[in-house]
């Protein structure tokens, strides 16, 4: 008889999704599948997210003796996201499936994504004819943040869109999935440095970029910036490294991580930034926008624009000329 698994999922607002995640990475082995509801577009064809509603997350544990240990800290996690202001999470669903059916259950969640104008999400085993301009990027699920489900995400593909040119050099901070990143390579960019601060990102990003055929283009690093206080933000692993030769270097800057964390690499992210260049900076909750902006436009921003998604906030502007 087929070994049977646990099929453990959540239902949660969209801006939940990535913490829910994150945090049922930390117990499977296989891949987070996210559950979008869809709708079809004007063709009846192509699948399109239906923005706002809630989503589904599910992941797979092998139902043997271990089984009810880690169930219940998975359990006891959710109930403590429920808490926390990260969106509505409800409690955990458990369905058991067989050998045969759980490696490819949760790949049926996982559908083509259309985000921004111009870019498409695409999983490895979909197939998808994309129209004259749009460009794709294959993405595999993955513990790393960065699926273009979290409206920070898809924001700040649009606003890559709007401002990477041919040639252009990027920085992604916090890089997560690399999807940002691939996404500015497919953009026009010439060269892509993506940091973050987790081991189990920069492999995934790395994973993402070589699936995509960009791996000798996109330099993804074990590192951060120089914080404001001449220190990173938080205490980091002895491994993570701290740049400080990237002053001026590049074209656009993007940020997608959270407000505090901005706030204390606002000088380091300005500097990075040739003079005239753009800054993308997102992540950030509504009611933080304050805590994140004054910092920015301190160490020099300017033209900034807020850019509102639901709960969330992006900001863009860009270093003055003459610093």
């Amino acid at each position: 008889m087929a070994s049977q698994w646990l099929e453990l999922s959540v239902e949660c607002d969209p801006e939940a999704a990535e913490a829910v995640t994150e945090l049922f990475g930390r117990y499977v082995e296989g891949g987070v599948a996210i559950e979008e509801p869809f709708g079809l577009e004007d063709d009846g064809q192509a699948r399109v997210a239906m923005l706002g509603m809630p989503v589904t997350v599910r992941a797979y544990i092998p139902d043997d003796d271990r089984a009810p240990d880690v169930r219940a800290r998975i359990e006891e996690g959710i109930w403590y996201l429920g808490r926390i202001d990260v969106g509505r999470v409800q409690g955990v669903t458990v369905r058991r499936v067989a050998e045969e059916d759980w490696a490819n259950a949760w790949k049926e969640h996982y559908q083509v994504l259309h985000l921004g104008a111009r870019t498409v999400i695409k999983p490895s085993w979909r197939t998808y004819t994309p129209r004259a301009d749009e460009v794709v990027v294959e993405l595999d699920p993955g513990m790393a943040f960065g699926t273009g489900l979290h409206p920070t995400t898809r924001t700040c593909l649009r606003l890559l869109e709007e401002v990477v040119r041919p040639g252009d050099c990027v920085l992604d901070v916090g890089t997560g999935s690399g999807i940002l990143g691939i996404a500015a390579l497919k953009l026009g960019a010439a060269r892509v440095l993506a940091v973050d601060v987790s081991a189990v990102a920069v492999e995934t990003a790395r994973a993402n970029a070589a699936a995509n055929g960009l791996g000798e283009r996109m330099d993804v690093r074990l590192a951060t910036l120089r914080g404001a206080a001449s220190a990173p933000f938080a205490p980091l692993a002895a491994d993570v490294a701290v740049l400080d030769d990237e002053d001026g270097t590049f074209d656009v800057v993007v940020a997608n991580i959270i407000a505090r964390v901005i706030a204390d690499l606002a000088p380091a992210l300005i500097r990075a930034i040739r003079p005239g260049g753009v800054l993308i900076a997102s992540g950030i909750l509504d009611e933080r926008i304050d805590i994140a902006e004054a910092p920015l436009r301190e160490a020099g921003l300017v033209n900034i624009e807020r850019v509102p998604e639901g709960d969330w906030m992006s900001v863009t502007g860009r270093r003055t000329a003459t610093t």
